[in-house]
C-alpha cells in the first residue's frame, strides 16, 4: 500500500492513521512512487488545484502500476463522489463516513465490479476518530477536533466534514502519553475549527491547560485558531507556559469588514488587531501567522489596498495567501461582481510579496539572540533544519546528534 497526501495538517494526521490501520491488518507501506498494490489518495477540496492534483495523481498511477487499485478519500470524495468515479483507473470513493473503514473495503475490492462508492449525506457523519502522525519522532499532527459549524460563504468544508465534534480531554490525554512513550518531542494540534474544541463542560482552554502539565512532550503548538476563540486566557496560558510555544496561526482573510461581512465571518477587524495586540502584550517574542483570501466577489481595489494596509501595520509574522476559487454549493458562488483572474493574481503577489518582507522583519529582531531550535532529519544536501520556539526556521550541515533534539542555538 502506499499512500498520498493532499491539503492541511488535518490530511496528514489521518493518512497516517490510516497506514496504522492497514498495517496492522498485514499490509506493507510502500512510499508513493514505488510500485504497490494498492494506492490511497487522501483529497482535499479547498481550491481547484486540489482536484487537479488528485486527476494527476490517478494517471501518474495508471502508467506506473495500471493492475494496482486505487482508493479516493477526503474531502474531494465527500463533496464530489460521482466524479471522482468518473476518473479512469480509480476503484474506491470513500466519504467521510467510511474512511475510517478502509481495511475492510480494500480486502473486497475485485477490479470486476468497476468503481465502488461508499458515501453518505453529510448529516449522517457525527463520530469521531482520533488520528495523529507519524512519519518521524521529531513531530506529530494530533487531531483533537473535526467538522464546522460556522459555515463561511467561501468554505465547503462543513459540507465534507459536517458538524463540529471533538475527542474527550482523556482520550487527548491518552493519546498524548502514547505519543511521548514512542519519544515525540513536538504535538502540533489540529482541528477543523481547533478553538471549538469541547463536548460538554469541556473546552480548549481547558484542554491547553491539561497539556500543559504531562511530563514526556517537551513542545506543543496550536496549529491554526479563529480569532473570536482565542480568548486572553489562552494567551495568558500559552504566555506562562513552559510547553506550548509562542506561536499562533490566525486566520483573517480579509482586512475590510465589508468583505467580512460577505464572507460570513464571525469577527472585524478591530477584534482581530485586538487579539494581535495581546499577544504581543504577553510575549512580545511570538510568531503569528495568519491566511488571507483575495479577489472574493466583490473585492474592490479600496477592500484589497484596506486589507494591506491593515496588514501592512500589524505584528503578523507570515501570511498564507489564497486566490479566492469559486466552490460549487457555497453562497459566495451565487455572488455577482466577480474579480477578475488576472487581478486575483497580481493581488495575490502583492500580499506574499508583504509576507516575505513581514518575516525578514521578525527574524532580523533575533539576530545575535539564542533559542531552543527542535533539529529534525536531513535532506538529500546533507542539510538539516530546525524550528525556534517561535517559529524561525534554521539550517545547518547535518549532525546526527542533533536528530530530534532540543539545541540552544545562537541566530
Amino acid at each position: 500500500m502506499a499512500f498520498h497526501t493532499l491539503g492541511c495538517k488535518l490530511n496528514y494526521s489521518e493518512t497516517s492513521s490510516l497506514g496504522r490501520l492497514l498495517e496492522k491488518e498485514g499490509f506493507e507501506k510502500k512510499e508513493f512512487d514505488e510500485q504497490a498494490d494498492v494506492y490511497v489518495i487522501n483529497t482535499c477540496s479547498v481550491t481547484d488545484n486540489a482536484d487537479k492534483e488528485c486527476r494527476q495523481l490517478v494517471r501518474r498511477i495508471q502508467r506506473r502500476a495500471p493492475e494496482s487499485y486505487v482508493v479516493i478519500t477526503g474531502c474531494y470524495a465527500q463533496l464530489k463522489p460521482n466524479e471522482i468515479a468518473s476518473i479512469p483507473g480509480v476503484d474506491l470513493v470513500l466519504g467521510a463516513a467510511e474512511k475510517f473503514n478502509l481495511p475492510h473495503h480494500i480486502k473486497n475490492l475485485t477490479h470486476q465490479d468497476g468503481v465502488k462508492i461508499c458515501s453518505c449525506d453529510i448529516d449522517d457523519v457525527n463520530g469521531f476518530t482520533a488520528s495523529w502522525s507519524s512519519q518521524d519522532r521529531t513531530r506529530s499532527f494530533l487531531k483533537v477536533q473535526d467538522g464546522c459549524d460556522y459555515n463561511c460563504s467561501f468554505c465547503t468544508i462543513p459540507l465534507a466534514r459536517g458538524k463540529s465534534r471533538s475527542d474527550s480531554i482523556a482520550n487527548v490525554v491518552a493519546n498524548v502519553h502514547e505519543l511521548a512513550a514512542a519519544q515525540t518531542k513536538e504535538i502540533v494540534l489540529t482541528g477543523v475549527n481547533l478553538g471549538d474544541f469541547g463536548e460538554g463542560e469541556e473546552d480548549f482552554y481547558q484542554l491547553v491547560n491539561v497539556l500543559d502539565n504531562i511530563d514526556g512532550i517537551e513542545r506543543y503548538r496550536i496549529s491554526s485558531i479563529e480569532p473570536n476563540l482565542l480568548t486572553k486566557e489562552i494567551i495568558e496560558t500559552v504566555a506562562k507556559s513552559k510547553r506550548f510555544m509562542p506561536h499562533f496561526h490566525v486566520p483573517l482573510q480579509s482586512g475590510s469588514n465589508r468583505i467580512l461581512g460577505m464572507m460570513r465571518r464571525r469577527y472585524k477587524r478591530e477584534l482581530y488587531a485586538e487579539r494581535v495586540a495581546w499577544i504581543k502584550e504577553y510575549m512580545p517574542h511570538a510568531a503569528i501567522g495568519t491566511d488571507v483570501i483575495v479577489g472574493f466577489p466583490g473585492e474592490s481595489d479600496e477592500d484589497f489596498n484596506e486589507t494591506y494596509e491593515f496588514l501592512q501595520g500589524l505584528a503578523v509574522t507570515y501570511l498564507h495567501v489564497f486566490t479566492y476559487s469559486e466552490r460549487d454549493n457555497t453562497l459566495a458562488k451565487t455572488l455577482t461582481d466577480s474579480v477578475p483572474i488576472a487581478v486575483r493574481h497580481e493581488r495575490n503577489k502583492k500580499l506574499r510579496q508583504l509576507s516575505f518582507v513581514k518575516t525578514k522583519q521578525f527574524t532580523s529582531q533575533f539576530y545575535d539572540t539564542t533559542r531552543p531550535v527542535l533539529f529534525e532529519k536531513a535532506d538529500h544536501e546533507g542539510m538539516m533544519e530546525g524550528y525556534t520556539d517561535n517559529y524561525i526556521r534554521v539550517q545547518t550541515p547535518y549532525r546526527k546528534e542533533w536528530i530530534n533534539s532540543i539545541v540552544a542555538w545562537r541566530i
